[in-house]
């Protein structure tokens, strides 16, 4: 074999292992939509015990509530007064815990009376939280998810997030799914799957559709909540200010976005 043919067949060798493979990409589709109420300014969610626990945002109409999945309906709620602007919310055991935005403060409530129990300083933003089963997992705006030791809420560590070696910053509500960290970009229409152990960005949900349903007015009303159902496999998700929420099922995009890594970079 002569020296050129020789390196033409190394290269046929090695070239396939330098690629990356593509960062999968998903549509939804919806399998049922219930009521939202149009004034929640979401800012967290999560499902438990056939409840969803919604925290709402702005000074002066932040709130962690308690809400019938069916009906829409808020069967207990708990305002926060100013100046606190109400963020992410995560329950670990029978407690609840909610996250401030700019006011570098978290408050911890009995989980079934929305009782304060406690609080806790926060360093940074507050944005997101959500949990795996052994530690919190939050969100501050940044390019990292901080780790949270759930009994005295002290950083523990953190995950650097990036996609195809892009940093993704504006990480907003999260959700643990199936060992995967799903996560809103702010102000994005995406959902990104994030592996906990490494930070990668792993899958891109599009939820355009839905915020086309969803009118931007004012231009802040975006996608932002994530709820699962793990007993029974359920993934619902809605905005800030939407008067619905849905249970989505993913399917492959029908058209993939070319440089999906650039669009959920997110912006700042």
């Amino acid at each position: 074999m002569s020296l050129k043919a020789s390196l033409l067949a190394a290269a046929w060798i090695v070239i396939p292992v330098c690629l990356r493979a593509a960062v999968p990409q998903y549509d939804v589709q919806v399998v049922a939509a219930y009521p939202h109420d149009p004034t929640a300014f979401t800012e967290g969610l999560f499902y438990r015990d056939g409840f969803l626990y919604e925290a709402t945002g702005q000074v002066g109409q932040s709130s962690i509530r308690k809400v019938d999945l069916a009906t829409g309906k808020v069967l207990q709620r708990r305002p926060l007064a100013p100046p606190y602007f109400g963020e992410g919310i995560v329950a670990w055991r029978n407690r609840l815990i909610e996250l401030t935005w700019q006011n570098h403060v978290g408050f911890v409530y009995d989980l079934r009376t929305f009782k304060p129990l406690s609080h806790f300083p926060i360093k940074g933003e507050g944005w997101a939280l959500t949990q795996d089963g052994a530690r919190l997992i939050m969100s501050d705006g940044t390019t990292d998810l901080r780790i949270l030791n759930p009994a005295t809420l002290v950083e523990a560590g953190r995950i650097h997030v990036t996609c195809d070696g892009k940093p993704i910053r504006n990480i907003n509500e999260l959700e643990w799914v199936k060992d995967e960290v799903y996560a809103n970009i702010w102000v994005t229409d995406e959902i990104v799957r994030i592996d906990p152990r490494t930070g990668d960005v792993v899958g891109a949900i599009d939820l355009e559709k839905l915020a086309a349903w969803n009118p931007a007015h004012p231009p802040d009303k975006v996608p932002n909540g994530i709820a699962y159902d793990a007993e029974h496999d359920r993934l619902f998700v809605t905005g800030k200010l939407w008067p619905k929420l849905y249970q989505v099922k993913l399917v492959p995009a029908a058209a993939p976005k070319p440089d999906i890594c650039a669009a959920i970079s997110g912006p700042g």
